[in-house]
């Protein structure tokens, strides 16, 4: 089985408190140390504290925060084989593109000479050109299809509101695919699912329908590639065809 391997293994720490989008406090080896979250979004339902997680450490002088959450478990602290979920969607761009490279997603998309990154499409930058295939990657965090352990607090959440970027961006990605071409919304999951949960619908809801119904007529299709996250790398789990889910978004 194929591995990507991080430059150094993650360390486990605990989580503390989130102090904002961009920090989290960690217990570390006893200490309390200011990390830096790469995920600005809401992380699930779920309070945070007291929950184990994996940081990364950066040697990099110019650096204000030497760690970084990398991800996050939902299993009791005591667990030995823990469910890691990743959070750093940057790390998602290059599993995709490691696994395009190293050919494990042909079910997906196959016979092509080439991986390009950050390519424009009318007016559009999507993540990937593969061959004749735009891909755009999303990692969704609201909702995360793992089971909690019983120590978990929930917190009460309000459905997502801010759906205008992301339905210009798909209406542009529909309306600009040429006869020979394919386009991919693929959503990465840094974990192994467990528990499939309920996805609050959008504020918006009947708009967002519409317009992924209109796109998937013009041939957008939706997929779904899920990872074992591992403190030493992260290895592939599966990718399916997702894009009759895409009409219930």
């Amino acid at each position: 089985m194929q591995k990507y391997l991080f430059d150094k293994p993650l360390i486990e720490a605990v989580i503390e408190k989130r102090n904002s989008q961009f920090t989290m406090n960690v217990s570390l080896n006893g200490q309390t140390v200011k990390c830096h979250c790469p995920a600005t979004t809401r992380i699930a339902d779920v309070d945070l504290s007291g929950i184990p997680c994996l940081v990364s450490h950066s040697d990099d002088p110019k650096r204000k925060l030497k760690y970084t959450v990398e991800a996050v478990s939902f299993d009791p602290p005591k667990c030995e084989n823990k469910n890691w979920v990743g959070i750093n969607l940057i790390l998602s761009n290059r599993l995709v593109e490691w696994a395009l490279n190293t050919h494990q997603l042909d079910e997906m998309v196959s016979e092509y000479k080439s991986v390009k990154r950050e390519v424009f499409l009318g007016v559009s930058k999507l993540d990937f050109l593969v061959g004749s295939t735009y891909l755009e990657v999303k990692t969704p965090l609201t909702t995360i299809d793992v089971k909690y352990g019983s120590h978990i607090k929930t917190k009460k959440v309000t459905p997502f509101s801010s759906t205008d970027r992301m339905v210009k961006h798909v209406k542009e990605l529909a309306g600009s695919l040429a006869d020979h071409e394919r386009a991919i919304l693929l959503t990465v999951q840094q974990y192994e699912p467990t528990e499939k949960k309920p996805h609050l619908h959008s504020t918006h809801y009947e708009e967002v329908k519409q317009v992924m119904s209109e796109a998937v007529a013009k041939g957008v299709e939706s997929w779904n590639v899920s990872f074992k996250f591992l403190p030493d790398g992260v290895t592939l789990i599966g990718v399916r065809n997702t894009t009759d889910e895409l009409l219930s978004y």
